[in-house]
């Protein structure tokens, strides 16, 4: 075969799909095709000639497969030089490969099979693929290297353009395509490198099958995210943007979500929607969440999807204009009838929706709806937030008090109904900025305050939105983000006509607050815990 100046491919993939037609192809252009074992044999069984790669080298397969490309007429066919390296090829009998098809060992695949052992993890840890890969990707000047099977078209228009010679050595594809398929590679590798790394720094544990031990944080950080849209700018016009998506994504996420009518979601549609969808995960009960500007603005529970929508408009419709809609139930027509009738919607999300409830949304083509995968649970995966150098990284805020975890604090107890409106209206609470009050009754938000530097102010511009939509506060309950420093948070909800609230609890003033809540007949409970949103 050194002596050949035919065209070579060296193809070994894990993933098959289309290698075979691909193959085919490249034979068909007279492309001699070199191979190793599964994709050899896929190749005979096809009726297509492939030299096995142990047939060239003269060296067998060994150690179970481990050992089968790592050879000098291997890598040095890859990364010759065809105008520097030609003499030292020659002697040593290496034929040119201008062209490598390989993907990797599908390790992402078995650490997810439940039972994965690490002995098996690590097995499954591909050496020679990526040398090839990395080989072929430095030497792109002159191989071709191809790493995705839905790149197999590109590469057979890209031959069947206009080969181009250089030192009557065949070079197979445009000069810009190659590069790209470069490119290409080495985003392959690392992303590949990257997951290995990343299960290496979950596992506390030798090569025994013991249980390992999680890493939460390891020293160094490696994500991986592919892009999945452009987007015709930020958050203002004049920003830049593009939407990226993590290859283990979680399922009922907006990354994961499908688009069943409607333009590409912007930048600020999916912050938003993402926030919505956060917020209905966390009901069990039948609920509708309507988000302005990241902040939830009506959120209310109900025994059907349109009573939610109602009360949950009800809260803020001014702010509900223009806003995401969001459901942890399908939607129906009538709902769909009532809510295009009502209001405009950028973006409609829910887990289903009924054939006359598309038909219907259809008359309305601006609206973006999503249709997000099933079951809805909360995220907990880690949550990255940047500034300007670096990353910072934490688990997720998953986690809600219940009945059993409330410790209550003052003279009166409250009652059952003022329980499940504030575990309701803490829940609310939880996704709206801080500092953030959320006034409740009846499992349907009364008023929200978002995002104040003052907690005081919060509760005020809450009752003010109440008022405006003359919603009535009195024996309403009331959730804090946050503990209240001073007991004028609590007066303010007694002036109000608050009947109940829940909050944090952990501040200096805690005695101090307790007093005024005694004072003004409110039942308070603490939860040990508070929910920041920055």
């Amino acid at each position: 075969m050194a002596e050949s100046s035919q065209p070579t491919a060296l193809i070994s993939v894990s993933d098959k799909t289309g290698v075979v037609e691909f193959a085919r192809q490249l034979q068909s252009r007279g492309i001699r095709l070199l191979s190793t074992g599964g994709t050899a044999s896929a190749f005979r069984d096809a009726g297509l000639e492939a030299v096995e790669v142990s047939d060239y080298t003269g060296f067998p397969e060994i150690m179970a497969g481990r050992v089968k490309t790592l050879h000098p007429k291997v890598h040095g066919g890859i990364l010759g030089r065809r105008d520097i390296d030609a003499n030292v090829m020659q002697e040593q009998g290496i034929s040119t490969i201008d062209m490598v098809v390989v993907n990797l060992y599908p390790f992402a695949e078995t650490i997810k099979k439940p039972g994965c052992t690490y002995a098996e993890a690590i097995e499954n840890i591909d050496i020679g693929g990526p040398a090839m890969i990395r080989a072929a990707a430095k030497n792109h000047r002159y191989v071709a290297i191809v790493t995705d099977p839905d790149d197999y078209a590109k590469v057979i228009d890209g031959l069947s353009e206009q080969g181009v010679q250089a030192n009557n050595d065949t070079i197979l594809l445009p000069e810009d395509l190659m590069q790209q398929l470069a490119t290409k590679a080495f985003a392959h590798t690392a992303h590949y490198d990257a997951m290995i790394a990343r299960y290496l720094q979950s596992q506390t544990g030798s090569e025994s099958d013991s249980e390992p031990q999680a890493v939460t944080f390891p020293a160094s950080l490696n994500l991986h995210f592919e892009k999945h849209q452009e987007m015709r700018y930020g958050e203002n016009p004049h920003q830049q943007a593009a939407f990226y998506v993590a290859a283990d994504k979680p399922v009922s996420s907006i990354a994961s979500a499908s688009l069943v009518q409607g333009k590409a979601l912007s930048f600020n549609n999916i912050a938003d929607a993402d926030a919505a969808l956060s917020c209905v995960k966390e009901f069990d009960t039948t609920t509708c969440v309507i988000v302005k500007h990241a902040n939830p603005c009506g959120v209310a529970s109900a025994d059907n999807t349109m009573l939610a929508y109602e009360r949950a408009y009800a809260c803020d419709p001014t702010s509900a204009f223009g806003g995401i809609i969001a459901f942890n139930q399908p939607i129906d027509e009538a709902l769909a009838v009532a809510i295009l009738e009502r209001q405009f919607v950028e973006v409609l999300l829910a887990p289903g929706y009924s054939d006359a409830a598309i038909q219907h949304l259809a008359t309305k083509p601006a609206i973006r709806v999503l249709q997000v995968q099933e079951p809805l649970r909360v995220d907990s995966s880690l949550r990255y937030t940047s500034v300007s150098g670096g990353l910072l990284v934490q688990s997720a805020d998953d986690q809600l008090i219940g009945l059993e975890g409330l410790k209550t604090v003052t003279d009166r107890q409250p009652t059952t109904a003022e329980l499940d409106d504030l575990l309701f209206a803490w829940r609310v609470a939880k996704y709206v900025k801080s500092n953030a009050i959320v006034y409740a009754r009846g499992r349907q938000s009364i008023g929200v305050g978002a995002g104040q530097m003052s907690r005081v102010y919060s509760a005020r511009i809450a009752a003010i939105k109440a008022a405006d939509e003359s919603l009535d506060i009195k024996q309403s309950v009331m959730a804090s983000d946050a503990f209240f420093p001073f007991r004028d948070g609590i007066d303010s909800a007694a002036a109000a006509g608050i009947s109940a609230v829940i909050q944090p609890g952990g501040s200096r003033n805690d005695s101090e607050v307790i007093e005024a809540a005694n004072e003004h007949g409110i039942a308070m409970v603490f939860t040990g815990m508070r929910h920041f949103r920055h």
